[in-house]
């Protein structure tokens, strides 16, 4: 059921991520492209949807009018955690900060600007974290006596690659995580194993270094990085632009949640459960929860709620346009 008026989206930032808001936005009747936001020049900035306006992220606070909810579309490293507690002061606003080491501090400073401009504020909206921390919310409380797995990739991490580039010397850069197969098929056989962060996954990076940069300072760096690399057994290997470019364009990804425990009198009996992602494009899957929780954003806000949020604190009925009565009669 699409409303009569449109939920007035914004866009901070038009990366990878806020193309792919721009395209989930087309995907959804009930939104619509308000303006788009730009720390670059935004007359030289060119959008896909024609008579949307382009503006100065300087004048972002200028324009809050014009928009029901804001779209951050920055990066974990350092875009949100300036950006988050700034713009949830001045209006409803969506983020997907995936540093999981560091959530609670910005799910405080983010809650706190945000009932102080009486906003609502949903934080580390996403795959992971966002569906995968809904799967082990759910998987811990169906089976409480067990445990929980989560694999990453192989794939593309937007978050990764882009701490990375920050790196000074570093052009351009692409990051990939991968499972360690042995550990995956030892949780899918029920054997419940003790893993370490390093055991579980590998961490592959591509990078293209600028013309004269330390590479191997910048290797030391990448491999070095908390919250990032440090915890895992890193590759990285230095290529040229142009293979970077032939090789690497595409940004897939995925992953797969495991619960697996046990039941019964005497917890004899086996239960697996598996939520599994395959994409093709990491970005516009992101960005397409993105959406959806910038409606539960707007309803939320119409409510007079406020303050920062979580995908655990969001009922799934907010997210869908379709009527409670719908959503019963079609899915339930």
């Amino acid at each position: 059921m699409i409303p009569m008026s449109k939920i007035r989206i914004g866009v901070a930032g038009y990366g990878n991520l806020g193309r792919g808001v721009e395209l989930a936005i087309r995907q959804n009747p009930d939104t619509q492209l308000a303006a788009v936001f730009t720390r670059r020049d935004p007359s030289a900035l060119k959008i896909l949807t024609e008579g949307v306006p382009v503006y100065s992220i300087n004048d972002l606070e200028a324009h809050k009018s014009e928009l029901d909810v804001l779209i951050l579309c920055g990066g974990s490293a350092t875009d949100l955690p300036v950006q988050g507690p700034k713009y949830a002061e001045i209006l409803p606003t969506v983020d997907s900060f995936d540093t999981h080491a560091k959530v609670p501090e910005y799910f405080a400073a983010v809650d706190a600007a945000a009932k102080k401009g009486g906003n609502v504020s949903i934080i580390s909206v996403g795959w992971d974290p966002g569906m995968f921390s809904i799967a082990r919310l759910y998987g811990s409380c169906i089976i409480p006596d067990g445990k929980d797995y989560t694999f990453w990739g192989r794939g593309v991490s937007q978050g990764h690659s882009d701490a990375i580039r920050r790196i000074e010397g570093v052009a351009d850069a692409r990051q990939y995580t991968v499972p360690v197969e042995a550990a995956v098929e030892s949780v899918r056989n029920g054997e419940n194993p003790e893993l370490t962060t390093r055991q579980k996954h590998t961490r592959e990076c591509y990078v293209v270094a600028k013309e004269g940069a330390d590479k191997a300072k910048i290797e030391e760096a990448i491999k070095t990085m908390p919250n990032y690399f440090a915890d895992y057994d890193t590759t990285v290997t230095f290529i040229s632009q142009e293979e970077l470019d032939r090789d690497h364009k595409g940004i897939p990804h995925g992953g797969f949640v495991i619960r697996s425990g046990k039941t019964g009198v005497n917890g004899e009996t086996p239960q697996l459960v598996e939520y599994r992602l395959k994409l093709g494009s990491n970005p516009e899957f992101t960005s397409s929860i993105l959406v959806a929780y910038a409606r539960a954003a707007y309803r939320l806000s119409k409510e007079g709620q406020s303050g920062a949020k979580t995908v655990f604190d969001i009922a799934p009925a907010y997210l869908s346009a379709l009527s409670g009565d719908e959503i019963r009669k079609t899915m339930l």
